[in-house]
């Protein structure tokens, strides 16, 4: 059995990872490890929303993000919006019908480019978004206000993707659907930003991933030579940095026939990870 088959279990046509309705018993949540963060507003975030920056990602499991997230209350602050600081987000993702922009992820390629509509459903707002990868490994995201993820694009959308993207607007249509919960930390210290995504489903067609306790963690920031200490500390404590993309780690997948091998270590860390979280809590 491959790690791409491993991963998934069948219920009829549906392939998914392990049950996402059996989570761990009570633990530390991501709410009870931040609830003491000071807040900031979305108007405050200022440089902080970093539309060019480098990142780091980390597949790290809940409670071990929990943990880790108890050294920094005085270093990061928690984006707040009407009280809630975990927040819902939706993502659709376009391609072209052979999956060429998947396919520039797979080869490496550089520059690369993906085009997404993202709802930020507790802001209430949308946008179209070209992100691009540079030769640089430096990532630049340039974007327009829609109205809904759900609209598609619009005249307007192809107007902007003429001025951003460097391939036929036209040839583009909805693959990846993706939807997640959010919180996002703020340096008081440095040009940083941590992202921490949990919850996240992924879907194509009527074929459906979740990722049942693991937290995709991304940390943003201005300059390459910038230390992070929530890298350095989430390392400590046995996280290691793991290249992912939720849109290549979704259509790897879910979509028929495309090329995976690039994508089989993440399919074996992120099964492996969620097997082991499941022992762990079932057998303690």
């Amino acid at each position: 059995m491959t790690a791409k088959e491993a991963l998934k279990r069948r219920t009829g046509a549906c392939p998914y990872l392990p049950d996402p309705t059996r989570r761990p018993p009570a633990f530390l949540s991501l709410d009870d490890a931040i609830a003491d963060f000071a807040p900031i507003e979305l108007g405050d975030l200022g440089n902080a929303a970093l539309l060019q920056r480098v990142t780091t990602k980390l597949a790290v499991p809940e409670p071990l993000l929990a943990e880790a997230l108890q050294a920094f209350e005085n270093d990061y602050k928690v984006l707040e919006i009407d009280g809630r600081r975990c927040h819902r987000y939706q993502t659709q993702y376009f391609d072209a019908p052979n999956y060429g922009l998947y396919l520039q992820h797979h080869n490496g390629q550089r520059p690369r480019y993906k085009v997404r509509i993202r709802a930020y459903q507790d802001a209430a707002e949308a946008f179209l978004e070209v992100k691009r990868k540079s030769n640089q490994d430096i990532t630049l995201k340039e974007r327009l206000q829609v109205s809904d993820v759900a609209t598609g694009i619009s005249a307007e959308g192809n107007a902007f993707l003429a001025s951003t993207f460097p391939y036929p607007a036209e040839s583009l249509h909805p693959t990846l659907w993706t939807q997640f919960q959010r919180t996002t930390l703020v340096s008081t210290q440095r040009a940083e930003r941590v992202t921490l995504d949990t919850d996240l489903v992924l879907r194509l067609g009527r074929d459906e991933i979740t990722l049942p306790g693991i937290a995709i963690a991304e940390v943003k920031r201005s300059d390459r030579a910038l230390r992070s200490e929530f890298v350095a500390h989430l390392r400590a404590l046995g996280a290691r940095p793991v290249s992912f993309s939720k849109y290549c780690f979704g259509v790897s997948l879910l979509a028929p026939r495309v090329k995976a091998n690039r994508f089989k270590p993440q399919h074996m860390l992120l099964g492996r990870m969620i097997r082991e979280g499941e022992r762990s809590w079932m057998n303690p």
